[in-house]
């Protein structure tokens, strides 16, 4: 049998994260371009400086209808008109609101780019924004609260937030609305939402993609260009003030064979030095099956399937005030609620007594900065994460150099990020399952006091 010789690697590829090119438009849109060769799907990205903050008072969830009302038809085209024209292109179009603002995304072949961008400027432009539409987005909606609030997972998350922000603060809410809420959305709101808020002049553009005989400029102008609108005042940022005293929430589930473990506190953002051994150290606790809180509950103990810690941008400002949300999460069976809690806290404790190891370090910077090219292989992944750095005014090349700042962050700074982010006395501790069952061992720990809730 004849073997063919076996294939040799060839010289590694540099690689950095994507630079943009970054222009406006006559009509004060920024646009951020991308020239990727061989993706040959084109991604937008459209940030709207449209932030949860700015809901009316008892209209939260106002500007979810909206972003969702994008697609449900324009002055050129009705809801099914709309939805068929983007087919043939082949594109698909989404949106979402944040606490940052309203996200609208677009994925389409490039070669039929030019087509999309008219449409999707249609949609930002000239919004029909129908009665029936909103009417059937806001029934669409109150059905899926009662789901979200079955889920263990979604509704710790609910009580976290409730539990850590004052009770005026939109964060202290749910990001898409309550029942109460949603209920009073109608097309009106939906519309004087849009009129206060949706401007080409506080807009960005993210276009990543394979350009290659393509006039983007034209292309650009034509589309987005001819979209008008206001200039805007500078609109306040309220601070976010948050109360991380140790303390336990359990939301009630009588019978619940589960416990869904969601402990978290505030931190810092991307602006602050720190953010790099912060990604760093996180990581090393809880950002794989690897990390020290899957060794321990997972791999040791047999308590749960996986740990995660992680760290979630909330919002940020142009002063470069913000913060993010530093969270431990996870599940565990019943019986074991309160030996898991005493487990994870004494990961915690010798955390800050023993520090992290080297391996730990240098396996976490691997996997972070070497799994990068394969993270933005595509035009939608580096598209999101420039729209990202834009909605939390960061610079356009920060992505590259954080993982350089990665490749520097020595252990002891890893190790002091970590610990300052979870301190084990300043902890708001969720836990949604069986009060019966878990109230008394979680009480036991000495973690913080223990409040029970229904619902």
């Amino acid at each position: 049998m004849t073997y063919h010789p076996q294939p040799q690697a060839g010289e590694a590829t540099p690689w950095a994260f994507p630079a943009p090119q970054r222009g406006e438009l006559p009509n004060g849109l920024t646009v951020l371009r991308c020239h990727r060769p061989g993706q040959q799907v084109v991604a937008v990205e459209i940030n709207l400086d449209a932030p949860l903050d700015a809901e009316p008072a008892g209209l939260e969830g106002v500007s979810t209808i909206m972003a969702r009302a994008f697609s449900e038809g324009t002055d050129k085209h009705t809801a099914e008109e709309f939805t068929a024209e983007l087919e043939r292109c082949g594109a698909t179009l989404d949106a979402h609101a944040d606490h940052p603002g309203v996200r609208v995304s677009l994925e389409v072949p490039a070669s039929r780019l030019a087509k999309a961008l008219g449409l999707l400027a249609d949609a930002l432009r000239a919004p029909a924004f129908p009665d029936g539409e909103i009417e059937r987005l806001v029934r669409n909606r109150l059905d899926e609260i009662p789901h979200e609030l079955a889920n263990p997972a979604r509704r710790a998350a609910i009580a976290l937030s409730a539990e850590l922000f004052p009770a005026d603060s939109r964060m202290s809410r749910p990001r898409q609305g309550t029942e109460k809420s949603v209920e009073g959305v109608d097309a009106a709101a939906v519309r004087a939402f849009y009129e206060a808020h949706v401007r080409p002049a506080t807009a960005t553009a993210v276009v990543v993609g394979d350009f290659t005989g393509i006039d983007l400029d034209a292309a650009l102008a034509d589309s987005l260009g001819a979209w008008t609108g206001s200039a805007a005042e500078p609109r306040p940022v309220p601070p976010i003030t948050a109360d991380d005293t140790g303390r336990v929430v359990i939301v009630d589930r009588p019978g619940a064979v589960q416990t869904q473990v969601l402990l978290g506190r505030i931190g810092a953002d991307r602006h602050d030095r720190v953010w790099p051994a912060q990604v760093l150290g996180t990581y090393c606790l809880g950002g794989t099956l690897t990390s020290r809180l899957d060794r321990v509950l997972r791999e040791e103990k047999g308590y749960t399937y996986g740990v995660r810690a992680f760290g979630q941008v909330l919002r940020s400002a142009p002063d470069g005030t913000g913060a993010s949300m530093l969270a431990v999460s996870g599940s565990v069976d019943t019986a074991s609620t309160g030996p898991a809690l005493d487990d994870l806290w004494n990961v915690l404790r010798t955390l800050a007594a023993e520090g992290l190891t080297d391996a730990e370090r240098d396996v976490a910077v691997q996997n972070l900065v070497g799994v990068a090219p394969l993270k933005y292989e595509t035009a939608a992944a580096v598209a999101g994460t420039l729209a990202d750095q834009v909605e939390q005014h960061l610079p356009d090349d920060f992505q590259a150099r954080l993982y350089e700042r990665l490749a520097e962050t020595g252990t002891v700074e890893a190790t002091a990020a970590a610990v300052n982010a979870f301190p084990v006395d300043r902890l708001v501790t969720v836990l949604v399952g069986d009060a019966a069952q878990i109230a008394e061992p979680v009480r036991a720990l000495g973690i913080g006091d223990v409040t029970v809730i229904t619902g």
